[in-house]
This record gives structure tokens, C-alpha cells and sequence, in this order.
């Protein structure tokens, strides 16, 4: 038996401050605050890139761009995106003691560009995720609270639920995944974290 612990990343593994990174957007492309969300933060834009409905990164950024009426470029987006992100040291300690009790995977409600680049955007991850387990919501096609991403997860980690921690800030998100029979954990604070963490390992020995 192996266990799998899944962690969200915004406001889980890092303070995620999204009204920074759309005053850095509103910087980049000349777009009031509230017509980028008009444009882009939605079914058909964002909402549906974290459910798979671009194929890769570049599609994506085409279509973002075309939206804004903008230009920005890969570089760009990422650093802004990056700088609206704040560590949590203790929430990585988290994630590695994880590690020695099991795997150790992302889920974060993001599109193929994060996905793409989630090495260079969360770089503090790269030494406590195999390169392969850094992973959007878009590389399972469905996002949460869709419980279709955990069921995706499921098999592509062919695990049992049973066997499966997952951490998220979102309440919907947590029930989502309860509901598969996962363990699921509201995150409010890393040592709140580390203790689920802890418990659940031992409940599973």
C-alpha cells in the first residue's frame, strides 16, 4: 500500500493574492480591472481552460491575448503570476514530511500555461515534486469541485481512495473529494495541515 497525498497550491502551498496579480495585468495590457474579468474570467475563458478546454499552453496565451486585445508574453504572464504568490515555508515542511510517509502530488484549479510552467512559477516545488506530479486541473480536464478531477486523479495514480489525503482551502472543493471516500483536509494553517498529515498516515498503518 502506497500512500498519495495531493495538496492545492493557491492559498494552501502559497498566500495567493489575485487582486495583485490583476493590478499587475491591468499594468501589462492597458485593461481596466473589471473588463479583464469581463473578457477573460469566465465559462469560456479561464474557467474553461482550468477544465481542459485548451489543448496546450500556446493556445491558451493565444487566446487570452486575443481577448485582451493585448500583448504579453510568456515571460510576462508567469512573473506576474508569480509575483502575486507568497511561500509558506511551513506548509512546505508539510508537503515533505508527506513525502516520507508516501507520493506526493499537486492539484490546482490552473490552465495548461501554469501547467507548463509550474517548475519556473512555483519553483520552491520542483525539490518536493517529481517533475510529473506538478499538475493542473487542466491535465485531468475537469476542475474542482467537478468531482470528475478526483476520479481522473484516482485512476491515472490507479489508487484507492481510501489510500488518497488531499488538502484544499476551498470547502467545495475538500466535500468533493470526501465524497469519492477520499481524506479530505480544509486547510486554515500549515500545523493544522501537518497534523491531518499525520493522522491520516497513521490511521492508514
Amino acid at each position: 500500500m502506497t500512500l498519495l497525498f495531493v495538496f492545492d497550491m493557491d492559498d494552501v502551498l502559497y498566500d495567493y493574492d489575485w487582486r495583485r496579480r490583476m493590478e499587475g495585468l491591468v499594468e501589462l495590457t492597458g485593461v481596466p480591472f473589471a473588463e479583464l474579468r469581463r473578457r477573460w474570467w469566465h465559462d469560456e475563458g479561464e474557467f474553461a481552460a482550468e477544465a481542459g478546454g485548451f489543448p496546450d499552453a500556446d493556445s491558451y496565451h493565444r487566446a487570452a491575448l486575443a481577448a485582451f486585445g493585448a500583448e504579453v508574453s510568456v515571460e510576462d504572464w508567469i512573473s506576474n503570476r508569480r509575483h502575486a504568490m507568497t511561500p509558506f515555508p511551513d506548509s512546505f515542511a508539510a508537503v515533505a514530511r508527506a513525502r516520507e510517509l508516501g507520493a506526493v502530488s499537486l492539484l490546482t484549479n490552473n490552465g495548461p500555461l501554469v501547467h507548463a510552467h509550474l517548475a519556473t512559477l512555483a519553483h520552491e516545488l520542483v525539490d518536493l515534486f517529481e517533475p510529473d506530479d506538478l499538475r493542473t486541473s487542466s491535465f485531468y480536464g475537469a476542475r474542482k469541485p467537478d468531482p470528475l478531477v478526483f476520479e481522473r486523479m484516482l485512476e491515472s495514480y490507479r489508487a484507492d481512495p481510501r489510500d488518497v489525503f488531499f488538502a484544499d482551502d476551498l470547502p467545495e472543493n475538500v466535500a468533493s473529494a470526501a465524497g469519492l471516500g477520499i481524506t479530505a483536509h480544509r486547510f486554515t494553517d500549515p500545523a493544522g495541515l501537518r497534523a491531518a498529515i499525520e493522522d491520516f498516515a497513521a490511521s492508514r498503518g
